[in-house]
């Protein structure tokens, strides 16, 4: 005789097993998932364990204050540790930090290149974030915040601090009320900057400044009559005439009749990361638009124009980057004329920028060839021009594809900006920590300048990335 049971109560939920939930069922399934997997986390875990053991004693024994030398350094380690010890020397971090910051910059200046520091992340901020209010306003009051700090632990609570303070609570204000506004302040950002790092009369960025303005106007006149392609060529050329001849005369007749300049400082004074920012970032604002060029150029069907697209980028991508570093040293000077004095950061700054436009320029390529027949079908459908396809439909869709490409292009730029050292100038990595070492208070020390410069290239790429990553998460519109 068989008996029926139908429950009428739904039982309650329970927790999953304990192999099957949490950490466990990570590590099974990531590190434990297999007799391959499982020897290879064994080894992985030796070998971490031999790192950390060989480096903590090194670590742990390293002396941060109290020592002005090497020779101090070990009598610190060896009283604290034992005469057998070695320790970590940071000391020398703490006393040559300005060096791996400024270079040579005058201690007396140092808030300008602060200044300009803070005032590049707040003119980051409406490219960054374009549509987060919060996330701008937040940006610019953090970053005014750490400035004011730095400040005055350079300068003290100076004019130059208060300044500073009233300039970025006014720019956080517009950041948190019209973002859009600060969109002027991105425009303006690298004449302000150029003026802050080297000095000089106001008026040279000003009238390099009008020189855009000239190539506007130029191009608003001849392209309505001759199509977009010859009024941006026409405009480029009138903006070149007017750097080139005009603009000396101009600035020179402006600071005669109202004289505002600062103090000028040499570019030999440079260094450190304030030199590696300063390529670095110049490079890869200018590359990025650059490199879009080259690669509509490459995929056009004007014969001329790829021919010389194609050409330019081969050339470019064939040679290897400090080969262009010694042209723009030493080869460069002999097609200028006589008694021209062209900057060497800026001849560099010229170089690095079109290496990377180069491999931007592939990186680009490979995102419009990436896209379907049919948005180019859909462009042409809508009534289009070409110039007017790529702005509203082709290049967004492009750049997207593109954005892991591009930021591992800016990744390798940035860090190939240490490269400059082997024509002279001094880079944090090899220019820096020679002149240090060579100290004879710091004679011997190896490992804590290259573990300090890596650090700070480790923090700047990993926040490239991660930018990268949410921009990828932001603009990701497919349901896959």
């Amino acid at each position: 005789m068989s008996v029926s049971y139908i429950r009428k109560d739904i039982l309650a939920p329970q927790a999953p097993p304990v192999s099957q939930s949490g950490v466990i069922r990570w590590v099974r399934e990531n590190l434990l998932s297999g007799p391959f997997n499982t020897i290879l986390t064994l080894l992985a875990i030796l070998a971490l364990y031999q790192l950390v053991a060989l480096s903590w004693p090194w670590l742990s024994n390293g002396v941060w204050s109290g020592a002005n030398s090497m020779a101090d350094c070990r009598a610190i380690v060896a009283a604290n540790s034992g005469p057998d010890a070695t320790g970590a020397c940071w000391a020398m971090i703490r006393e040559r930090w300005p060096q791996f910051i400024f270079g040579f910059y005058p201690p007396s200046l140092w808030w300008r290149p602060i200044l300009t520091f803070g005032l590049l992340f707040v003119a980051l901020a409406p490219v960054l974030y374009a549509d987060n209010k919060r996330a701008m306003s937040t940006l610019c009051g953090v970053v005014g915040l750490l400035m004011v700090l730095c400040l005055i632990g350079a300068d003290g609570f100076s004019s130059h601090t208060a300044v500073a303070v009233a300039l970025m609570v006014a720019l956080t204000a517009i950041a948190a009320t019209k973002p859009r506004l600060l969109l002027i302040l991105t425009l303006l950002f690298p004449f302000t900057a150029l003026w802050l790092l080297w000095g000089g009369s106001v008026w040279g960025p000003i009238v390099a400044l009008l020189g855009f303005l000239v190539m506007a106007l130029v191009y608003s006149l001849v392209a309505p009559k001759l199509g977009s392609v010859m009024g941006a060529s026409t405009g480029f050329i009138a903006a070149c005439l007017w750097w080139l001849f005009l603009q000396p005369h101009v600035s020179e007749a402006w600071q005669a009749l109202l004289p505002l300049e600062l103090l000028y400082v040499s570019s030999d004074k440079f260094g450190g990361f304030l030199l590696a920012f300063v390529i670095g970032v110049s490079a890869i604002s200018i590359s990025l638009p650059l490199g879009i060029l080259l690669a509509l150029g490459r995929r056009s069907d004007m014969f001329l124009v790829k021919t010389l697209s194609v050409g330019f980028i081969e050339f470019v991508r064939g040679v290897p980057l400090i080969t262009m570093l010694f042209t723009a040293s030493l080869l460069l000077q002999y097609f200028l004329p006589p008694q021209t004095n062209f900057d060497l950061i800026l001849r560099v700054v010229i170089l690095v920028t079109i290496f990377s436009a180069a491999y931007n320029a592939e990186v680009v390529r490979g995102g419009l060839a990436a896209l379907p027949r049919g948005q180019y079908e859909a462009a042409d459908a809508l009534g289009l021009d070409y110039w007017q396809a790529q702005r509203l439909i082709i290049m967004p869709q492009a750049l997207k594809i593109a954005i892991p490409g591009i930021v591992s292009t800016f990744i390798g730029l940035f860090k190939d900006t240490t490269l400059v050292s082997f024509v002279g100038l001094a880079d944090p990595l090899r220019g820096i920590t020679t002149i240090v070492r060579a100290d004879i208070n710091w004679k011997g020390i190896y490992w804590e300048p290259y573990i300090f410069v890596g650090a700070i290239f480790f923090i700047v790429c990993f926040g490239m990335s991660r930018y990268s990553m949410y921009l990828e998460n932001k603009l990701k519109t497919d349901h896959r």
